[in-house]
């Protein structure tokens, strides 16, 4: 909602200040909504980021991050100002019930691997055993993703 490249720009500055430095950045993708269909096209973006603080601090931080962009949790995939995700966490797996990483839902969709493809297309996902390419190639999702 609102000013989605300047939304995004913006969740990158908090990251960098509450979690650390974003060391890669994708170039940014114009999606067709993903789950709730009657809704504008998203903008998103896959960033890497350094952090000394452990997984669910960083969700913490993500949480208060959305929430300080003014992100209010109503139905699922609604719209929304911003939605920042744990993708992976180095090659950790973590399956708890507040946190699940990797990111289980990587492989279903194109909006995240094909950014995800940009930067890192040869990283295996450590639950799948696959690279990142893999996944693209075999994934159902047929949603328009396009470069902006």
């Amino acid at each position: 909602m609102g000013n989605s490249q300047k939304q995004l720009d913006k969740a990158i500055v908090n990251i960098e200040k509450k979690i650390g430095a974003v060391v890669r950045r994708s170039g940014i993708y114009k999606t067709a909504a993903w789950g709730k269909t009657d809704q504008p096209d998203f903008l998103n973006q896959v960033v890497v980021a350094n952090t000394n603080l452990t997984a669910v601090e960083t969700m913490e931080s993500i949480l208060a991050i959305e929430s300080a962009m003014g992100r209010v949790r109503s139905e699922k995939n609604a719209p929304r100002i911003i939605d920042i995700d744990i993708l992976f966490f180095g090659k950790e797996i973590i399956n708890e019930k507040e946190l699940i990483i990797p990111h289980p839902a990587i492989q279903l969709r194109r909006f995240v691997l094909i950014p995800m493809n940009e930067l890192s297309p040869n990283f295996i996902h450590p639950v799948l055993k696959k690279t990142i390419h893999q996944l693209l190639l075999k994934c159902p999702d047929k949603l328009d993703v396009k470069k902006i």
